[in-house]
């Protein structure tokens, strides 16, 4: 019982932070989309990662045709370097499997790490690690699931809501291109 009060006065403050920021946070206009209401998607022609705007953008050639909300690894600022490091990578890759069962709500893979990703890892004498999906939540999140919106606390993975997760399945082809920039 003690920690059911505990937990909840713990994310206080956090939760009060991400709050303070969303409400802070200036608001965006939609990209207008020249597609009627009731047409059918077009075909996503590439996937788009602004990791300091923290969202994803679904495109049809340059046109944008869904937006989403992301959150990035724990230490979100700068290019992966290493397995371990919390950064999600930059630059260009190719969304190239998918897990429909995984520790997170579906998952699309990232081809990290390229040639040039472990060349420079291995001038450092690291690993540069990999893994690096796009996911839903966490499949234990259960009634805490609220608590991630917002916030950067993956690995170096790009999430997004359980919801937004079923669109991309949906639309994303595997092939597809992703751009993640800083």
């Amino acid at each position: 019982m003690r920690i059911a009060l505990i937990i909840p006065l713990l994310l206080f403050p956090v939760l009060t932070n991400a709050a303070e920021l969303l409400a802070k946070a200036e608001p965006r206009m939609p990209v207008a989309s020249s597609q009627p209401a009731n047409a059918p998607t077009p075909d996503i022609t590439q996937v788009l990662v602004r990791k300091t705007e923290r969202r994803l953008y679904l495109l049809s050639d340059q046109e944008t045709v869904k937006e989403y909300r992301v959150s990035l690894g724990d230490n979100p600022v700068g290019h992966k370097l290493s397995e371990g490091d919390e950064r999600t990578p930059e630059g260009d890759y190719t969304l190239d499997w998918r897990l429909a069962d995984s520790d997170f709500y579906k998952a699309i893979h990232i081809s990290y790490p390229s040639p040039r990703d472990r060349e420079l890892a291995d001038s450092w004498g690291l690993d540069p690690g990999g893994s690096i999906m796009i996911h839903g939540l966490p499949n234990n999140a259960g009634d805490m699931a609220f608590a991630y919106i917002g916030l950067d606390w993956t690995d170096g993975c790009i999430a997004v809501s359980n919801e937004a997760m079923d669109e991309i399945w949906s639309l994303v082809k595997n092939g597809t291109p992703i751009r993640i920039e800083p």
